[in-house]
């Protein structure tokens, strides 16, 4: 199954317990939005949905901190 923004922004919005809006521009764990077990789960969640690892040091602000660079860093991995 393709990642989509839509299924991403739905998991985030669950592991985050966010009651808020959330887009796909929002901070997640620069804000705080995200604590540490949220993010495994977020791994987690992308690693499934893409069937790609993901390595400890691709687990950064430039990759993960709002949906739109998780999607183009899943982008990345399935090239």
């Amino acid at each position: 199954m393709a990642l989509t923004a839509e299924t991403l922004i739905r998991s985030i919005a669950e592991f985050a317990a966010l009651d808020g809006e959330l887009t796909a521009e929002t901070p997640l764990f620069s804000s705080g939005a995200l604590d540490s077990v949220a993010m495994l789960n977020l791994i987690l969640f992308v690693e499934r949905e893409t069937g790609s690892e993901i390595r400890a040091e691709d687990v950064t602000l430039d990759h993960f901190d709002t949906a739109t660079r998780i999607l183009d860093f899943a982008r990345k991995l399935a090239a």
